[in-house]
């Protein structure tokens, strides 16, 4: 968690704290990230909390909440501004844990999603950034790491961090238990 000493909230949370190394956080009502694609609205007002990043890098984030209600989220972040970022973590939908992932371009979102039915637990997510790549990948039940993503993200410096939001209500609690940043895998696409 030391890569946070420096971030700032994005739409800081009705309530959150750092307890023994665990960043605590308690989402306010209907809060999310999103960007025209398919629903027309854009949403902005989300939690997250971003350190600065540049080049390129992979981050690992560590997490687990109660997910009970449709499209309660939580994972990790990259962002530029309200047009321009990528998030990535669990999301519930349909009854459903998925990993997910959502870029955001240029104002306009799309997402993608493998469903891991009723995740419980700790889970973690990690981010490669190399170049104008982000590839993603969740660990799996199998303590391998599965490709999630590889899209295509800007080049340029970000903020980086941990990322939640509950569209449809208040009160999702969730426990962030790690957030590492190091130099980028030396072969990121393939899991190793």
């Amino acid at each position: 968690m030391k890569f946070l000493e420096t971030a700032l909230w994005h739409a800081e949370p009705p309530s959150w704290a750092f307890r023994d190394g665990v960043l605590h956080v308690t989402t306010a009502d209907r809060t999310d990230f999103w960007q025209d694609t398919f629903y027309g609205f854009r949403r902005d007002d989300g939690h997250f909390l971003g350190a600065p990043a540049e080049g390129d890098f992979t981050a690992i984030v560590t997490f687990d909440a109660q997910y009970e209600v449709l499209y309660d989220q939580a994972g990790m972040m990259m962002r530029i501004d309200a047009e321009n970022w990528l998030k990535t973590g669990i999301e519930f939908s349909d009854d459903v844990t998925n990993f997910s992932v959502v870029i955001t371009r240029g104002g306009h979102s799309d997402w993608s999603v493998v469903q891991v039915p009723r995740v419980t637990g700790a889970q973690q997510v990690r981010l490669t950034r190399n170049g104008n790549a982000a590839i993603v990948h969740f660990l799996g039940r199998d303590g391998q790491w599965h490709l999630l993503r590889l899209g295509n993200f800007t080049v340029g410096a970000v903020r980086l961090g941990p990322m939640t939001c509950s569209p449809q209500r208040a009160g999702l609690q969730v426990r962030f238990l790690g957030f590492d940043v190091g130099p980028p895998l030396a072969k990121p696409l393939h899991g190793e």
